[in-house]
């Protein structure tokens, strides 16, 4: 069995859990049939039963996206894909395009809207992402609060993510030089 990567993927419920914890970081999954196909092409086949068990091991849900489309999504993840420092800030990108509904400013802190159900979702991209402005967040079912150093940082941090949003994919460091002019 091996995965796109000519890595091989153990055959036990622990390489299983991983794989299905990287297709639903990388991929929209809208129903089980969807991602049994997806370990498919990894060459792990699985009964239905099976994966209804591994999704909630995994602590996988089912999110709405801005689209009103349902897919699932790790609620969150204890042992995340092996993200670098610019894939954390892709995964924010994306889940920021896919979740976010809008955003607004109240001294140092951001105000974000998602859909129903998105806010942990988001909220963890966010902490994953480690940005230095933030000192951190609180989600609810549809709102996250972001605490930022300053009311200047809690503004950029804003227009970042609604940038986001709008599919607007930029780098970090064209949005630090963006953010110096």
């Amino acid at each position: 069995m091996k995965d796109s990567d000519n890595t091989r993927m153990p055959a036990s419920k622990a390489g299983r859990h991983a794989a299905i914890e990287q297709i639903l970081a990388t991929q929209q999954i809208a129903s089980q049939s969807d991602l049994r196909e997806a370990l498919e092409e990894l060459g792990i086949f699985v009964a239905q039963a099976t994966l209804s068990r591994d999704l909630l091991e995994v602590r996988a849900t089912k999110v709405r996206g801005v689209d009103g489309r349902q897919v699932y999504a790790l609620a969150n993840p204890e042992r995340p894909v092996e993200w670098g420092e610019e894939g954390a800030e892709q995964k924010l990108q994306r889940w920021s395009q896919d979740l976010l509904v809008g955003g607004a400013t109240a001294n140092n802190l951001v105000v974000l809207r998602t859909p129903a159900g998105a806010a942990n979702l988001l909220g963890s991209a966010i902490d994953f992402s480690r940005d230095e402005t933030v000192l951190g967040s609180v989600a609810g079912d549809d709102t996250i609060i972001v605490v930022c150093v300053s009311d200047e940082a809690a503004q950029a941090y804003c227009d970042k993510l609604l940038k986001y949003a709008e599919g607007v994919k930029t780098s970090s460091q064209e949005l630090q030089k963006e953010e110096n002019k």
